[in-house]
């Protein structure tokens, strides 16, 4: 492994009611960070291939945390989406780094397919900032019914020389969608779009 991980956090959101109603099958979101120590943090480095060798693994690996956590086959996944805080002596291009363009390319492994483009987030922060991982079907990004996000914290991170790489996986879209739009029986998966 190229990073150094201090720790992973996994957690699972089930949404078995919304607003009186009953949400059958429940709404489940799977969500797994990686705490990693930042080679860069405190200087500046022009080149940031490591950072995005180090997504590259990161991706293959919290997706599958999170498949894991739903007790789905990879292929059941519906959505997805990525985030990064970066602590105080590092910088936000880092997070970017992380983020794009590898990780994206394991994460799609773990999940089958992702046709389309993976909804992101990055920000600075300090121990205990949080970050709103943005989400969208993983094969056709006008699904109306996955637009959602999900907060990702965790409590002792980022340090200031720590990155917090937040990967989300979904068995669904949000509860009781109604929004209209393209359904899920009509995804082609081709483009990415529809």
């Amino acid at each position: 492994m190229l990073c150094k991980i201090r720790k992973i956090v996994v957690q699972l959101d089930e949404i078995h009611l919304e607003n009186g109603q009953i949400v059958s099958p429940p709404t489940r979101r799977a969500l797994a960070m990686a705490v990693i120590e930042n080679p860069f943090a405190g200087k500046f480095v022009e080149d940031l291939q490591s950072l995005s060798r180090m997504g590259e693994e990161l991706g293959g690996l919290l997706g599958a945390r999170c498949v894991n956590a739903l007790s789905i086959a990879p292929g059941q996944a519906h959505s997805y989406g990525k985030a990064a805080i970066v602590g105080e002596s590092g910088e936000l291009e880092h997070a970017a780094a992380i983020l794009h363009p590898s990780l994206g390319k394991t994460l799609r492994q773990a999940v089958e397919k992702g046709a389309a483009l993976i909804p992101s987030a990055n920000k600075m922060g300090v121990m205990g900032t949080s970050i709103d991982v943005p989400l969208g079907h993983k094969d056709a990004a006008w699904v109306g019914s996955h637009f959602d996000a999900i907060e990702a914290r965790v409590s002792d991170a980022p340090r200031a020389n720590e990155i917090v790489v937040a990967i989300v996986v979904t068995d669904s879209g949000r509860p009781l969608p109604r929004i209209g739009g393209l359904q899920v029986s009509e995804i082609q998966g081709l483009d990415g779009l529809r």
